[in-house]
């Protein structure tokens, strides 16, 4: 399934010997500003399964010399792909875990978590690895459930002497967090830490969130210390995304701080980083290959160049000269065009070629400069949005501007997003509900059952529990009310509003299970049915839930099944980005400004959305903002970007880049 766009698109745009050079001469040129050993692979997949790959030879290498191999094993998101990859080794007789002796290196909520609960890591790793595979059980360690504020010190050093009992660890196996923490030792962890309970930041607490899939983190957790991860033998660390991106380069061409405990990893002698490209794209063989190689040019890596170019010099990009290319390494563009005047005019009219007040297109226009075509006209225009505020707090001025410029727009709520909703405002919609129903005299025993067995399961939900189904429903009627709302106010006629409900979402507990053919049909029938000429699709896969991951690829799945129809021949796909990132300026193809009314517009159609604009369960960082803030913040971010490179001053810009 396609879900992995942004690592496709950035695929196009990277050259193949950034990332894998074919001579180690080369490699270590590209890796001269690289303190730790980091294999970057195209996607997370290939990487699961290389970290997979050293695993497992490690595991044979250690059986073989002394008979056992003894592990810390990490049970992070990005961990738990390599474990997956694993079980797959296991099952084709490629390694075995009979000789291994296995620790976690931490465990949430000691006295609070109770064994078997979601938000345990032992749950999680049997679950994903011990229980498919043919590790003894007796050789499966983790930390005392009988720790106390009283005793956990003392049980903290039992643990370490267990595992020095077992000849220490060989091997450790941990993500990078994307605060750039080792397994739950916080930002101030020194190198010297040990094994003991530490109190999580908001940064831990909402990944633990995002991760086990509850409101509510446990505040404490156990784990290894600094020290005790660095005496492994050897150590595999592992992260995906664009959200791990500056964890990544903190850690591996950062300076050693225990603001970034990640970063003590080049002290260790024996190190492997695998991260896939999207977590690979702020080190500097990737973002700034000039810095390290001769650079194979395309349009993207020139307009990177001269992006970079303007932020070292602080000018706009025509007033560039010769000398600025030459001082900061980019000669060979000089060389190649000439002079610097010429780069220059060719980067200015790129960008400005990406900016249109026309996103369907200007009708009768010449549209030889424009990112959309000008016919047809009007445009059949379908907006597919993961959970019901994303396509108006993405690209809502650019949906309102299609539908005033005439075109036939329809949006798809593809979830009703109620794991967003929280408890409070379920419990605030049954009492309104309660309130207007005994008003008029229609408040029945039923109804009244109904709402008090929502109650009580909310009052006994544990953190980590699923909801109960209905109250499920209630919290998605919610936020789907509310997207209709938003999408109204922004003039999208209300019958043009698909809540599609798809299965791997409303038939899963947690509103996370595994797109299935299900999903695909369901997208096929409706581009079947509209025949659209546009169609707008979320690309923001750093989500704390990865349901824009599964709803985007189950999208881009049905498109690209249908690529071979006539409708589908000439109908175009734009990418939008805003909840959780943004595009950067060089991938950039079409570019949306909005005047200060315009976005005052949008930002009024953003708050139609109750649910989320006070009390949302996830944050966008630690200093409290939510989301849709950040998404404000990028928008008018991006356009001072372009201002700051000599381009127009909008107030705000909404940017996209197209799916081919």
């Amino acid at each position: 399934m396609k879900t992995e766009s942004s690592s496709r698109i950035k695929l196009d745009q990277v050259s193949r010997r950034y990332y894998c050079p074919e001579s180690e001469i080369e490699l270590a040129s590209l890796t001269r500003f690289e303190r730790v050993h980091t294999q970057v692979t195209r996607t997370r997949a290939e990487g699961a399964a290389d970290a997979a790959l050293d695993v497992a030879r490690i595991i044979e290498r250690n059986v073989k010399e002394k008979g056992r191999c003894v592990i810390g094993f990490g049970a992070g998101k990005c961990a738990l792909d390599v474990y997956d990859e694993l079980v797959k080794l296991y099952f084709a007789d490629k390694v075995s875990f009979a000789d291994v002796v296995a620790f976690t290196i931490s465990e949430l909520g000691l006295g609070v978590v109770p064994d078997d609960s979601e938000q345990s890591t032992m749950t999680r790793l049997n679950r994903r690895l011990f229980n498919k595979v043919d590790i003894e059980p007796g050789n499966v360690h983790t930390f005392s459930r009988e720790a106390t504020k009283e005793n956990v010190h003392r049980l903290c050093k039992a643990y370490e002497q267990e595992i020095d009992e077992n000849g220490g660890l060989d091997l450790v196996v941990c993500e990078l967090t994307k605060n750039g923490s080792l397994a739950f030792n916080e930002p101030g962890s020194t190198m010297n830490s040990t094994c003991r309970l530490m109190l999580l930041g908001s940064d831990s607490r909402v990944r633990v969130a995002e991760a086990f899939q509850c409101e509510d983190a446990p505040v404490t957790a156990v784990t290894l210390g600094i020290n005790n991860i660095l005496s492994a033998q050897h150590i595999i660390g592992v992260a995906w995304g664009e959200d791990s991106a500056n964890a990544v380069y903190d850690t591996i061409e950062g300076r050693v701080t225990d603001l970034v405990p990640s970063s003590f990893l080049q002290m260790h002698h024996n190190v492997k980083l695998v991260v896939d490209l999207e977590a690979a794209s702020r080190l500097t063989r990737i973002n700034y290959p000039w810095k390290v190689t001769s650079c194979e040019w395309n349009p993207y890596l020139i307009r990177r160049a001269i992006v970079w170019l303007c932020q070292q010099t602080g000018k706009p990009i025509l007033k560039l000269t010769n000398k600025d290319y030459n001082d900061n390494g980019l000669n060979e563009l000089v060389a190649l065009y000439g002079s610097a005047y010429n780069v220059n005019i060719i980067t200015f009219n790129d960008l400005q070629h990406t900016i249109t007040g026309w996103p369907g297109g200007k009708p009768d226009a010449d549209d030889s400069n424009r990112p959309e075509r000008a016919k047809p006209y009007p445009k059949r225009v379908l907006a597919f949005s993961p959970h019901p505020d994303d396509v108006v707090v993405s690209m809502g001025g650019t949906l309102r501007r299609l539908v005033q410029q005439g075109h036939d727009v329809h949006v798809a709520f593809q979830t009703p997003g109620d794991e967003t909703v929280s408890d409070e405002d379920l419990m605030r919609t049954l009492m309104l509900n309660e309130k207007i129903a005994a008003h008029n005299g229609l408040l029945k025993a039923e109804h009244q059952h109904l709402n008090q067995e929502i109650r009580d399961a909310m009052t006994a939900k544990k953190p980590g529990d699923p909801d109960l189904e209905l109250a499920r429903y209630v919290k998605g009627q919610i936020f789907t009310c509310e997207g209709i709302m938003s999408c109204g106010y922004l003039g999208v006629d209300r019958n043009h509003i698909r809540e599609m409900e798809m299965p791997f979402y409303v038939k899963n507990q947690n509103g996370n299970g595994r797109v299935t053919e299900e999903d695909i049909e369901m997208v096929v029938k409706l581009l079947e049915e509209l025949e659209p000429h546009q169609i707008f699709v979320a690309d923001d896969l750093s989500d704390p839930r990865g349901i824009h991951v599964l709803a985007s690829g189950a999208v881009l799945e049905a498109i690209d099944r249908l690529r071979d129809r006539p409708f589908m021949r000439d109908c175009r796909v734009w990418l939008y980005r805003g909840q959780w990132g943004q595009w950067d300026i060089d991938r950039v193809e079409m570019a949306v400004p909005m005047s200060p009314e315009e976005f005052r517009v949008k930002r009024d159609a953003i708050l139609k959305h109750q649910s989320q604009i006070h009390d949302a369960p996830f944050r966008d960082d630690a200093d409290g903002h939510l989301s849709w803030q950040r998404s404000i913040d990028r928008n008018r971010a991006m356009a001072e970007q372009y201002s700051r490179l000599g381009l127009a001053c909008y107030e705000a810009i909404e940017a996209f880049v197209q799916w081919k």
